[in-house]
């Protein structure tokens, strides 16, 4: 029974992570190819193999990404974003969720930018209970002029899904800052703490003893 049970945790090590990838993908794949619906219908892979052949909508998505990328990088497509965007702010509801949106996207996806900076270890919802947390900047403006210290504006995640989480403002001082990277930091919470991140230290003596 011991031997049986070893197989069958192994047989799932194996099996659980291939069918959830490959489930997120399917769902992924499947959600791009609904861009084929802007096409015409004479165009439309379906129509003119007979056949449905996903992944044909991911082709599309990155075309039109690249198109708009083109022409907005250069000087006529800056203006016209910079009209769309003028055009957007004087639309009353649609302005606040467009500048908000907006302003994640380009510290999201922007070339200099850089979402979470550094993975820090915060105490976090109390006292004596410690987290793995991201310093996404330093508070500016008004809410600046309020604190007497110097905060830092930190990014609490979930887990296991840290696109959800708290922001929160803290004393650089309560802030221990980690030498995981980022990308070690988000599996750790998302494993739960299950992926532990390689020790620095081991790591420099295993690597000098080489």
């Amino acid at each position: 029974m011991a031997a049986l049970r070893k197989w069958l945790f192994s047989g799932l090590l194996v099996i659980v992570p291939v069918i959830i990838t490959a489930w997120v993908l399917t769902w992924v794949v499947g959600l791009l190819d609904q861009t084929l619906a802007i096409l015409p219908e004479s165009w439309q892979p379906d129509r003119l193999l007979g056949f449905h052949i996903p992944g044909f909508g991911v082709v599309l998505t990155l075309l039109i990404l690249l198109v708009v990328g083109a022409l907005a990088r250069n000087f006529f497509g800056r203006k016209l974003v910079a009209m769309g965007d003028a055009l957007v702010s004087r639309i009353p509801v649609v302005r606040s969720i467009y500048s908000s949106v907006k302003q994640v996207s380009e510290t999201l996806f922007s070339e200099s930018g850089n979402a979470f900076r550094t993975a820090v270890l915060v105490q976090w919802p109390r006292d004596g209970v410690w987290t793995v947390a991201f310093v996404t900047g330093t508070p500016n403006g008004e809410v600046a002029g309020y604190l007497r210290d110097e905060f830092v504006s930190v990014y609490v995640p979930t887990t296991p899904n840290p696109t959800s989480g708290y922001f929160v403002l803290m004393r650089k001082s309560e802030c221990i800052e980690l030498e995981m990277s980022i990308d070690e930091a988000l599996k750790y919470i998302v494993s739960m703490g299950v992926v532990v991140p390689p020790d620095p230290v081991l790591a420099d003596a295993s690597r000098a003893t080489q």
